[in-house]
């Protein structure tokens, strides 16, 4: 209805790691969940109290248009369903990830889902109600009554979407047509974690069920032919099912289109982007720049090549590490690097994260049954964000570490600053915070690099994110484009045409045809083996906002104080405007080459220090 706050900010598969806990005395090992409720038997009195309390907007139903007072009694009790609604949710995720295991706390998570649905559905009639309203009124009734005040930009953004709005009868049956049309995911996500069977093959003297989790191991082997079969066998198998999975993605395709076709918008594009108002503009300038700057890429592609001394780089050496670590990174030090990366934003900026460490907001290590990989969870506004890590002790921990504290710092700034109303912010703006603490970090280690190992090794982690958060990014973020059209001009998507479409992608941007990379024919199925595709148009904000971060983090680290209010402005705006518009408020305009074209440079700049280094070696 309203947008309310995201259960998770994040998800990012770093560090994914093994299962063993690092053993240290950190305080901060385990997070302390009591701040959101001292137990299951809080949280259960709570969660039937608001079972009870959401019927209660049913009295508003036909009655928005009575009184600005109405309206407002209306809204106030929204907002505090979502809240509460909000931090039930958090409580029941957090403890699910600390253990996969317990079932019990799957089946709490699973009946948060289910009452967010509910909620849903309660709630229906208010955007129809308000739209039939007009304009007029209700910007009548926000002058007549403060208590409105803090509603202004939502109620505004309703009202924008006025065309694409239903009939209050059709606008319930959406709402509860959300558990179908995310089924094909659940379909797929089900298959392929519990279902299919992976094989069991010989790798480097072990043998291994080849599945996501040893692939995305044994992808990065140092033996290249052990990473070559890693690819074929984990490929080799999705192939055989790729009549399954297509079956799934063109469902989960044809979700979107009717989705967007129901709502009267012209593409599913178009449609999965208007719900922040975010132009389409954004995505062509994303992906036409990046087309026309593939050299780039390839000019990295090369310098793997060059320091892995390889004369046909194939795409299963994309993988492997080009420079090994120098040395380890324990979580003090991580800790240390990230807090001396980010001190030009000033104390008080930083002190947000001390005070987070010392409070135990996040839950650090891997251990059994532990989610993998890391996330901030920010939607509990009346508590504080939390951060899950699986940290191993090496340098893309740090900057994980470094990146999800991005999104805390902005939970906090933003729920600061904002009313609940308007506090939650888009994945276009989350994860510009987020990757900005990175660039800072990534400048602060090759400043203080021991020696040309070392600031070899930053090079390198620092340009194979750029090459998998940017290019990988904008690459699936073409194939997403390209399979809604397919569905939408009204050809089935076959695996065939998936694994075309795919293959042609990885070949392009990968420099096939100029030498840079071999793309086997047979890795145009690993399209089967990302689980974004059944996101609506999600990952290509990972690639705009990298590019939107870089841009800030120049204009701060150069002294700009105008820029670094503006950029602290942005963080404080949380989800008051739309984040595009916050986004060029505070100076840079994403849907023109501009920014794109400014991470190819810093790009090339530490591709220039990576080759003067590797120049002077014998």
């Amino acid at each position: 209805m309203f947008k309310k706050s995201l259960i998770c900010a994040t998800f990012l598969v770093a560090c994914a790691g093994g299962t063993t806990a690092v053993a240290s005395s950190d305080s901060q090992q385990n997070w302390d969940l009591t701040p959101l409720y001292t137990d299951w038997q809080q949280w259960q009195q709570q969660k039937e109290t608001l079972t009870r309390d959401m019927q209660q907007l049913a009295q508003f139903k036909g009655q928005l248009g009575s009184g600005a007072g109405q309206l407002a009694d209306a809204l106030d009790l929204y907002y505090d369903l979502a809240k509460t609604l909000s931090q039930l949710s958090v409580y029941a995720n957090l403890n699910a990830d600390t253990d996969l295991r317990n079932s019990d706390n799957g089946a709490k998570r699973q009946s948060m889902n289910m009452l967010s649905n509910q909620f849903d559905q309660v709630s229906a009639f208010i955007k129809p109600e308000l739209i039939a309203l007009g304009d007029a009124s209700v910007e009548a009734m926000i002058k007549q009554e403060p208590r409105l005040q803090p509603y202004r930009f939502p109620l505004q953004d309703i009202l924008r979407a006025k065309d694409h709005t239903l009939s209050p009868q059709t606008e319930q049956i959406m709402a509860a047509t959300g558990a179908l049309t995310g089924s094909p995911y659940s379909s797929y996500a089900t298959f392929t974690n519990a279902e299919l069977p992976w094989p069991q093959v010989e790798l480097d003297g072990d043998s291994v069920t080849l599945n996501q989790a040893n692939y995305a191991k044994y992808r990065s082997h140092g033996d290249r032919a052990v990473r070559q079969q890693a690819f074929d066998q984990f490929f080799g198998t999705l192939s055989q099912y790729r009549r399954t999975i297509a079956s799934m993605l063109d469902a989960n395709v044809k979700a979107d289109v009717f989705n967007a076709q129901s709502r009267h918008y012209d593409s599913a594009l178009e449609s999965a982007l208007a719900q922040d108002n975010i132009p389409v503009e954004v995505y062509n300038a994303l992906v036409d720049t990046t087309n026309a700057n593939l050299d780039t890429l390839q000019r990295y592609l090369k310098l793997r090549a060059r320091l892995l001394k390889l004369e046909d780089q194939q795409y299963f050496d994309i993988y492997t590490p080009v420079v090994k670590a120098t040395r380890s990174y324990p979580i003090d030090t991580g800790i240390q690097m990230m807090l001396d990366s980010l001190a030009p934003m000033g104390e008080s900026y930083v002190n947000n994260i001390r005070i987070g460490l010392k409070q135990r907001w996040m839950d650090t290590y891997p251990k059994t049954g532990k989610r993998s990989g890391a996330y901030m969870s920010g939607s509990a506004y009346d508590v504080h964000p939390y951060v899950l890590m699986n940290y191993n002790d090496d340098y893309s921990s740090v900057s994980t570490l470094t990146h999800e504290w991005g999104h805390a710092n902005h939970s906090v700034f933003a729920n600061g600053a904002q009313p609940y109303s308007t506090a939650a912010y888009a994945t276009f703006t989350a994860e510009i915070a987020s990757t900005f603490q990175e660039h800072l970090l990534t400048d602060y280690a090759l400043a203080n690099a021991k020696d040309d190992a070392e600031k070899l090794y930053f090079l390198g982690q620092t340009l194979e994110t750029f090459r998998g958060t940017f290019f990988r990014q904008t690459m699936f973020a073409e194939f997403e484009r390209a399979i809604h059209e397919t569905v939408e001009s009204g050809e089935p998507l076959s695996d065939t045409k998936a694994s075309a479409l795919f293959l042609d992608l990885l070949r392009r941007y990968h420099g096939h045809d100029q030498g840079v990379m071999t793309i086997d024919e047979d890795y145009g199925i690993e399209w089967a083996y990302v689980p974004h595709f059944y996101y609506n148009f999600y990952v290509y904000q990972y690639a705009t906002s990298i590019a939107a971060s870089a841009a800030f983090a120049d204009e701060v680290l150069s002294g700009d104080r105008a820029a670094y209010d503006r950029y602290l402005a942005l963080l404080k705006s949380g989800g008051s405007d739309y984040p595009y518009d916050l986004v060029k408020r505070a100076g840079v305009d994403l849907a023109t080459a501009a920014p794109y074209e400014a991470i190819f440079a810093r790009m090339n700049r530490l591709m220039d220090e990576m080759e003067i280094i590797l120049n002077r070696q014998p």
